[in-house]
């Protein structure tokens, strides 16, 4: 909530900013937004384009993120393609969008919200398990304020302490860990007031084999590939894998591939070759998070709007419900609900859950037809 008002607070400086600019409602240029909506799953692209009433040299589009950085497209961030500015989406990049000329005029504002939670922990190789020298790379992926947040771990002997201390070389936002067996343990982020980010489980094993594993969530949907993997390269490369015990599958490859993986295929896996068999890692199946498809762009009273609960994964039950400044509107089976003629009062703060989580606040605006001055 705190970050949604965030971005409210951002967006109404730079509308009253506009309107000092003469009082003039009809600003000098629009930017437009495809796919027009407000909120996107990491990854996700969105086009942002500048339509300008006249000449459109030395128009360009500049946001103002909820980390309060100011910069504009083409930086550290966007690439331009034609009179469009294309944008690869992750958290840090919510906030506020608008055109704005060189002589400081400025477009309607739209608010990007790319979904996250308040603090993700970020493991390269993804994987659960390392033979003991090898290194990985921990890191903060913070939304607004990183101040404060550090690396911490709780290890299998017990201790529990920070990167930087007696483990672990700070890097930037990233923390390099070079691993022996007594650094196997839990790993997450930390706010200096106790907030959390999800955490994971790294084994560091002495042996000859493991079982390469994602350390992070996997979504319902999506491929999975599991790696037997050798310190020293057998003739045979022929590998069992086990889960939560038993037998599921014999490769002459050293790795199986789950091509559409489900909540079923969550549990504890290991494989074994002829000569040994690797530590156990838990793999988590998550059925992915929840956004709100709604307008960006002000809709005009009388349009029929829809808005859509969509999913990361694919949830058995689509079944959605709607809420209005906070207050519970509709329940759908369709995970979609419409406003056949939209009205001044259907101007709001809307968000929708199911099942399986609740998706960021986002604000509708409704306007009138314009009228003409004479």
């Amino acid at each position: 909530m705190e970050h949604t008002c965030l971005l409210h607070l951002l967006l109404s400086t730079l509308v009253y900013c506009s309107l000092g600019q003469g009082g003039d409602l009809s600003p000098p240029a629009s930017l437009s937004i495809s796919p027009d909506r407000s909120q996107f799953f990491k990854y996700e692209s969105v086009s942002l384009s500048c339509e300008v009433q006249g000449n459109s040299t030395g128009w360009r589009v500049v946001r103002n993120t909820s980390r309060g950085i100011l910069s504009e497209c083409n930086t550290d961030w966007g690439k331009p393609q034609g009179s469009s500015c294309i944008v690869s989406l992750i958290p840090s990049h919510s906030g506020v969008y608008w055109c704005e000329s060189g002589s400081g005029e400025h477009s309607n504002a739209v608010i990007i919200s790319v979904l996250s939670n308040q603090a993700s922990l970020i493991v390269s190789p993804d994987t659960s398990q390392f033979f003991k020298y090898e290194s990985v790379s921990l890191s903060c992926e913070v939304l607004g304020n990183s101040a404060g947040w550090r690396l911490k771990r709780y290890t299998v002997s017990g201790e529990r302490s920070d990167c930087g201390g007696n483990w672990g070389k700070p890097q930037g936002s990233s923390c390099i860990v070079s691993l022996i067996p007594s650094h196997s343990g839990v790993y997450w982020c930390e706010s200096g007031s106790g907030e959390h980010s999800n955490a994971v489980n790294i084994t560091v094993h002495d042996g000859a084999v493991i079982l390469e594993s994602p350390a992070l969530p996997v979504t319902e949907g999506d491929s999975v590939t599991l790696r037997c993997r050798y310190q020293v390269t057998p003739s045979n490369l022929t590998a069992d894998f086990y889960k939560d015990g038993s037998l599921i599958r014999n490769e002459t490859t050293r790795e199986m591939t789950i091509p559409a993986v489900s909540e079923s295929d969550e549990g504890l896996y290991k494989c074994t070759n002829s000569e040994e068999e690797s530590p156990e890692s838990w793999m988590t199946v998550t059925a992915g998070a929840v956004i709100l498809e709604s307008p960006a762009l002000p809709v005009t009273e009388g349009d029929s709007v829809t808005l859509r609960c969509r999913y990361q994964g694919t949830p058995s039950d689509l079944t959605a419900v709607f809420y209005k400044d906070g207050s519970l509107i509709r329940t759908e089976t369709t995970g979609e609900m419409t406003i056949p003629a939209v009205s001044k009062l259907d101007e709001g703060l809307y968000k929708c859950n199911n099942s399986e989580g609740e998706s960021p606040e986002s604000w509708m605006t409704a306007t009138g037809d314009r009228v003409e001055e004479g």
